[in-house]
């Protein structure tokens, strides 16, 4: 029994459909298609609308959704031109400004978009709304949903094959070795996960901004801003789901080139 489970572990981490990012032309984890979690993404976001006070018509709605356009344009143009036309074929994209204090936005797979009111202090203008757009467009884009949801599995498979292996020690020590997989499996490998999909986000929402006409250098600007307010709070980078907020500085600031050069390549110049 315990050969055909571990039988069952491997072949379980072996056979990994993958996807292709086309920003960044690397393979992804993709154990559920996106066929499969779109539909589910959609319900629950439309749950969370029914949930939360959704701002219609506003000025700055408008301004979350015009911009949310331009954003999916620019990232039509780049899939188009890069050979991936279909790509955004299934993706259903919504913008909302929901009103909350909290400073954030987010955006579920299949392209379906929450800003709070809390984070437009934060953006300042429309190309600082821009950046955030971007940063949350590119999660999808990238479907880091879809990874996240591979690397939960195979930390369960991680966590099924540590217990068989405790099986043999007292209850106690059988305890510690599942805490001790927990630990290390969070900081050691989900954590360093979730923070280079931001980092990856970061990149990918750099070129979209400036494919649609924004300077990316604001997104460095709302970056600096939420570093200030944040006031030094923030959990150590190794503990978090995030890069700090000074390695997304100079991680944006590094990209500027690279951005500017590929919105060259649609005739969008900056200064």
């Amino acid at each position: 029994m315990k050969i055909l489970l571990k039988s069952l572990i491997v072949t379980g981490i072996l056979v990994v459909s993958c996807a292709k990012n086309p920003f960044t032309g690397k393979s992804t984890m993709a154990f559920k298609k996106n066929s499969d979690i779109f539909p589910a993404a959609f319900q629950q976001y439309n749950q969370f609308l029914s949930e939360n006070k959704v701002l219609k018509g506003t000025s700055d709605a408008k301004r979350i959704e015009t911009i949310g356009m331009k954003i999916k344009a620019a990232s039509e143009r780049y899939l188009t031109a890069n050979g991936y036309s279909d790509y955004l074929n299934d993706y259903k994209w919504e913008y909302n400004l929901v009103e909350s204090k909290e400073v954030n936005a987010w955006c579920m797979p299949g392209g379906k978009i929450v800003f709070y009111t809390g984070i437009l202090p934060v953006c300042k203008d429309d190309a600082g709304i821009a950046a955030v757009m971007g940063h949350e467009v590119a999660h999808a884009l990238a479907n880091h949903g879809q990874q996240r949801m591979s690397a939960g599995l195979i930390q369960q498979f991680g966590a099924i094959g540590t217990a068989l292996a405790a099986e043999k020690y007292l209850p106690k020590y059988q305890n510690e070795a599942m805490q001790a997989y927990g630990a290390a499996s969070t900081v050691g490998g989900m954590l360093p996960f979730s923070r280079a999909h931001e980092s990856e986000a970061d990149m990918i929402g750099l070129t979209l901004m400036a494919i649609a006409g924004y300077d990316p250098i604001n997104a460095v600007k709302v970056w600096e801003r939420m570093s200030a307010q944040s006031e030094g709070k923030a959990p150590p980078e190794f503990l978090s789901t995030h890069p700090s907020n000074q390695t997304r500085i100079d991680e944006l600031t590094a990209l500027l080139p690279q951005a500017k050069a590929e919105a060259a390549k649609f005739g969008v110049t900056f200064k």
